[in-house]
């Protein structure tokens, strides 16, 4: 199976400082760090996802387009300089992106997903329609959302679709 590392939404709205931070993102940022250089070791391509809003519906909360808030955080760009960037505008990181033509490029059979917000754009890609044509694995440890209940809560939900598995059994 060929694996890619997805890595949904670690933009700077969600970190202290931004439009709407998430809880513990300190530590899921340096999880995910950790991820993407055990991807890397293993040749496994690595693959940004990044939110913009949709900016027909007027101005939104956060992840406009062009503001600090919609970049990815500096440290991830810096962990993978020359993964590829999809832009997303739902929480299902395949609708209306070229995130499968990504895949197939590079002939990619199974997804590691992590991100944030494990309740909507995590799960949201994880259980994709497009999704089916591919082994799925959600790395609990490297996603957050606004607090450690609703975290627990999606990823419970959401077990009965795909796999959980730590970054380190995963990668």
């Amino acid at each position: 199976m060929s694996k890619a590392l997805l890595v949904i939404d670690l933009q700077n709205d969600y970190f202290p400082g931004g439009k709407f931070p998430l809880w513990n993102t300190e530590t899921i940022l340096a999880s995910i760090e950790g991820a993407i250089r055990a991807a890397q070791d293993k040749s496994i391509p690595v693959i940004h996802i990044q939110h913009i809003a949709d900016a027909s519906g007027g101005v939104a909360p956060f992840f406009n387009e062009g503001t600090e808030g919609a970049a990815i955080h500096p440290r991830i760009l810096a962990a993978a300089p020359e993964a590829p960037v999809v832009v997303k505008h739902f929480a299902d990181s395949f609708e209306k992106t070229t995130l499968e033509a990504t895949l197939r490029g590079l002939d990619t059979t199974e997804l590691l997903v992590c991100g944030m917000m494990t309740q909507n754009c995590v799960t949201h890609t994880a259980i994709s329609k497009a999704a089916e044509s591919y082994a799925v694995t959600i790395l609990p440890d490297c996603c957050t959302t606004v607090n450690e209940m609703l975290h627990l809560i999606a990823l419970h939900a959401v077990s009965t679709r795909v796999k959980l598995l730590p970054s380190l059994q995963a990668i």
